[in-house]
C-alpha cells in the first residue's frame, strides 16, 4: 500500500506543478533590490521590469530595500513564498559580499533559485587628465613605492569599486589608501576635484566625461577591451597578468522556485535583452546584454564567491 500512495502523491505533486506553471503569473510580481534609488541597479531593474510587464500579462514592480551592499534584500527573497511572485534582482556584489563579510545570514549560492543573468559589464580604472599617472604599472609602482598614499574613492565600503581595487592591490603587492563615499556620482567628483587620485567606477557612470576629456582611463578590468574604448588596455595587458573582474546584474529567486517557473523567467529575461530598445539602453549604461542558462548563472556565483573568500583570507580583508 504505501508504494502505490508515494506513486499518487509524486503524481499530484506533478499535476500541481504543471497547474502551477500554466498559471503563472497569477497576481503582480515583486522584484526586490538592495540598492539606492536613482542608481544603475534601480536603473536597470526598472527597464526590465517595464518590459517583462507587457510580456507576462501582470504588474511588476520594483521595491528597494537598500542596506549592507544588497544583503538586506537578499534575506528578505530567501523567506518568500517559492512560487514566483517575489524575485531578487541582483548583482555580482552578491557573491563579492558573500565572500568578505562574516555576517551574512543565508547561504550565497544555495539558498537561492538561480534564472539569468541579464547584463555584464567592465569596471575602468581612471585619473583626471592631468595626472602625472600614465599608466596602470606606473600606479601600481607609485603604490609600491609610497604604501597607502596614492588615494582610491570607493562608491562605499563593500561595493565593487572598493574590493575590486582591493583585489588588484592583493594581486600587484601594492597598497593603496581607500576613501568610501557614497555612490558613484560621489567619487567622480571627488576624482575630479582631486579628493582621491583614481578610481575604478562602471562605464556608464564615467564614459562621457572621458569623452569629454575631463578623464583618462587607465585599464578595463574585463578579459577584452570594451568596444566604446578600444584604445583602452585590459589590466592584463597593462601588466597585471591574469588580472579580470567583470560585473553583472541579474534575476534569482527564493529557494525552491518550481522548474517550469525558472524557465519561462529565463525565458523571459531572454526574450526582454533581444528587444532593440532594451539592448540600446543596457549598451548606453556600459552593458553587455547577455543571458545565461539557470545552472550556468548558479556555478558563475559559486566561482566568485570563491575568489571573494580567498581574498579575504588572504589579503586580511572583510567588510563587517
Amino acid at each position: 500500500m504505501i508504494r502505490p500512495l508515494v506513486a499518487a502523491l509524486a503524481v499530484l505533486a506533478g499535476i500541481a506543478t504543471a497547474v502551477h506553471s500554466q498559471e503563472y503569473p497569477s497576481r503582480l510580481i515583486k522584484m526586490v533590490h538592495g540598492f539606492p534609488p536613482g542608481g544603475n541597479v534601480d536603473i536597470i531593474a526598472r527597464i526590465l521590469a517595464h518590459q517583462l510587464q507587457s510580456s507576462v500579462g501582470q504588474s511588476v514592480v520594483v521595491e528597494g530595500k537598500p542596506g549592507v551592499a544588497g544583503s538586506l534584500a537578499a534575506e528578505s527573497v530567501t523567506r518568500a513564498d517559492a512560487d514566483g511572485h517575489t524575485l531578487l534582482f541582483l548583482t555580482s556584489i552578491h557573491p563579492m559580499q558573500g565572500g568578505l563579510s562574516k555576517n551574512v545570514k543565508y547561504d550565497v549560492v544555495n539558498d537561492f533559485t538561480w534564472i539569468s543573468t541579464l547584463s555584464f559589464y567592465p569596471f575602468l580604472i581612471c585619473v583626471r587628465k592631468d595626472s602625472p599617472i600614465q599608466t596602470l604599472k606606473q600606479l601600481i609602482d607609485e603604490a609600491k613605492a609610497k604604501p597607502e598614499v596614492i588615494k582610491y574613492g570607493s562608491a562605499g565600503v563593500g561595493t565593487g569599486t572598493h574590493t575590486i581595487v582591493e583585489l588588484l592591490a592583493n594581486q600587484t603587492q601594492s597598497r593603496f589608501l581607500h576613501v568610501p563615499y557614497r555612490g558613484e556620482s560621489a567619487i567622480i567628483t571627488a576624482l575630479l576635484t582631486g579628493e582621491v587620485d583614481f578610481v575604478l567606477v562602471t562605464p556608464g557612470a564615467i564614459a562621457a566625461r572621458i569623452r569629454a576629456g575631463e578623464f583618462r582611463a587607465l585599464a578595463v578590468t574585463s578579459k577584452t577591451r570594451w568596444q566604446e574604448f578600444a584604445d583602452v588596455p585590459t589590466a592584463d595587458e597593462a601588466g597585471v597578468a591574469g588580472f579580470e573582474s567583470t560585473g553583472w546584474t541579474g534575476l534569482a529567486g527564493p529557494p525552491h522556485l518550481p522548474a517550469p517557473v525558472v524557465s519561462r523567467l529565463n525565458s523571459e529575461v531572454r526574450k526582454a535583452i533581444t528587444d532593440p530598445q532594451v539592448k540600446a539602453r543596457l549598451e548606453a549604461m556600459g552593458g553587455d546584454p547577455r543571458a545565461i542558462a539557470p545552472e550556468v548563472m548558479q556555478a558563475l556565483v559559486a566561482g566568485q564567491y570563491e575568489i571573494w573568500k580567498k581574498l579575504a583570507t588572504s589579503a586580511n580583508l572583510t567588510i563587517n
